[in-house]
């Protein structure tokens, strides 16, 4: 399959053919049941994790190929137009899903595991991979090729950026039993250990440093490796003071998440899911 979905990307045929659209199909199917992944665990890669190129390839392969067409359930209530290669993902009562009413989205190609809880409205797009037991609240997004772990809790508003191109970059990361509060945002390749805690309103990107100061350690992107937390690490957001110029002197402050203390019997009892609702 890697060879073909490669040669599909690569090399761009002046039509499609139904050899071709074979092609994608057993690729989708394939992402659709977690066969396949855009990133899966590494432990020989400084990051842990690897990304597979070629998933990714065959994604974008997917959008090349796709025309836009008429999706809407209801042409004057909600009308949806959209590449004809990525409609919404077919489940059943099978599939161990909960999806509740109200409006949520999942993309074909997005692995969701057993037990995964939906809360409306939320957004799964394609490629993204959801472990079982997690829950996706209100107004949650998880994005394009983004690895959720087993058993976290993306909360309501939180957004999982996903990151398709370029086909070399890693997406987020979140692993197994990570919570993440309501109004975070985890973007650009981040990569959250697991049974990382996440405080409302965390804002994790490439540019914005780490501040640890329970072990003493800043920790940062750079190159090509992303911004890592450490298992365990519960962080909240805060603030670092400009030390020069003009910012030392109208006393202004810069945005920096802070690492408070580290995962323990009490901070598990205080994120803990909530058993009643599954």
């Amino acid at each position: 399959m890697r060879t073909e979905i490669e040669a599909l990307f690569d090399q761009k045929p002046a039509n499609y053919t139904d050899f071709h659209f074979t092609i994608f199909q057993r690729f989708k199917q394939a992402l659709n049941e977690g066969r396949i992944r855009a990133a899966e665990p590494d432990p020989s890669t400084p990051t842990g994790w690897r990304v597979n190129e070629w998933v990714k390839k065959g994604v974008l392969a997917g959008f090349r190929m796709g025309v836009v067409v008429d999706m809407s359930i209801d042409p004057a209530r909600q009308p949806m137009f959209d590449k004809s290669t990525w409609p919404v993902k077919h489940l059943t009562v099978e599939s161990g899903v909960r999806i509740v009413p109200g409006g949520s989205g999942i993309r074909d190609g997005a692995y969701i595991g057993k037990g995964v809880t939906c809360m409306p409205p939320m957004y799964i797009n394609t490629a993204s991979w959801v472990g079982d037991g997690t829950m996706i609240d209100s107004h949650a997004l998880v994005g394009s090729c983004a690895q959720i772990g087993r058993n976290c809790h993306i909360s309501a508003a939180a957004q999982i950026g996903g990151v398709l191109e370029p086909v070399g970059a890693l997406p987020v990361i979140i692993e197994d039993d990570v919570l993440v509060g309501g109004n975070c945002g985890v973007y650009e390749g981040a990569v959250v250990k697991r049974r990382c805690v996440l405080g409302s309103g965390t804002i994790l990107t490439r540019s914005t440093p780490v501040y640890d100061v329970v072990r003493g350690q800043v920790y940062t992107a750079s190159g090509e490796t992303p911004l890592i937390l450490p298992e365990g690490a519960v962080v909240v957001p805060g603030s670092r003071a400009i030390s020069h110029g003009h910012g030392k002197q109208w006393g202004i402050s810069l945005y920096t998440p802070v690492i408070v203390k580290y995962r323990d019997e009490k901070t598990g009892a205080r994120v803990q899911l909530e058993d009643l609702l599954r």
